[in-house]
């Protein structure tokens, strides 16, 4: 009861899953992937045994459709199995067992590979593979989009339950120490795939780095707002000399575990200002 799509970003470096599922915590058993190896969604009566298998098949050079073949050969219930994975040059393979519950299936494309099985029809992974193709932004955007696109389509037939997201890179982790670059997971929620992006959002929010073109000088409007939104917080008195207002600003972002946006003396990164007034 579960549909993924598994995807690479060649420019990037990138290898990640989306997956939801009328199942409980579905990111602690679907999603496997390793920085400069691959990526597995393994579900369906899922064999959590293909993830660590086909990443370490990888990593000796097999492809995609060699890793599918081997991982699945010797399992007895292998035609209960649905599994998709992308290797280390981005190659898609994807399998469903003849003994999946209907709907189920999957298709393969450019640098991607969606599957799922109890669908209300083959809708679902026609719409994640069109939308990933189509989509623009980030692999993690384009991820989200197509599962979106998915569960819009028709989606699980015995409804959501939990959603997750995972994507890979080389030292994309928190401060550079591992690959886990996103890795983010709505266990138990009546629309985990929204609730996922909004938590996406989030952490874009808090640890991607500032756009140029959203960094201002903290004067004018900007200032007259800035020290409207700390007083009202309760970061800054009356005192609106400006030493003030920077030290304020800098108790609200270490406050807030914004270190990532913390810009120079004088400046502020306008995505912390809008999240800034947002908050109750």
């Amino acid at each position: 009861m579960t549909f993924s799509i598994v995807g690479f970003d060649p420019k990037e470096k990138e290898w990640g899953i989306a997956v939801q599922s009328k199942f409980l915590g579905v990111g602690a058993v679907v999603p496997f992937a390793k920085a400069g190896v691959g990526a597995v969604a393994t579900q369906s009566y899922a064999n959590t045994a293909y993830g660590p298998q086909a990443l370490e098949l990888f990593a000796q050079g097999k492809s995609a459709d060699e890793v599918i073949e081997l991982i699945t050969k010797d399992d007895k219930d292998k035609e209960l199995r649905q599994v998709g994975i992308i290797d280390s040059e981005g190659n898609p393979a994807t399998f469903t067992g003849s003994a999946c519950y209907d709907w189920a299936g999957g298709v393969t494309g450019p640098h991607f590979a969606a599957q799922g099985n109890i669908l209300v029809d083959e809708r679902t992974v026609q719409a994640m593979a069109s939308t990933f193709t189509s989509a623009e932004g980030t692999l993690a955007e384009r991820l989200l989009a197509a599962l979106d696109a998915g569960q819009e389509a028709g989606g699980d037939s015995r409804g959501q339950q939990s959603a997750a997201l995972l994507v890979v890179k080389e030292k994309g982790g928190y401060a550079g120490f591992n690959d886990r670059y996103i890795d983010l997971r709505v266990d138990d929620h009546p629309k985990p795939i929204k609730e996922l992006i909004r938590i996406y959002e989030l952490q874009q929010l808090y640890f991607a780095p500032p756009k140029e073109e959203r960094k201002a000088v903290i004067e004018g409007e900007v200032k007259v707002t800035l020290t409207k939104e700390l007083q009202r917080l309760n970061y800054l008195q009356e005192d609106t000399a400006d030493e003030s207002l920077y030290k304020a600003l800098t108790t609200y972002i270490h406050t807030e575990n914004f270190e990532a946006r913390e810009l120079e003396q004088g400046k502020i990164d306008l995505d912390v200002l809008d999240y800034m007034k947002k908050q109750g």
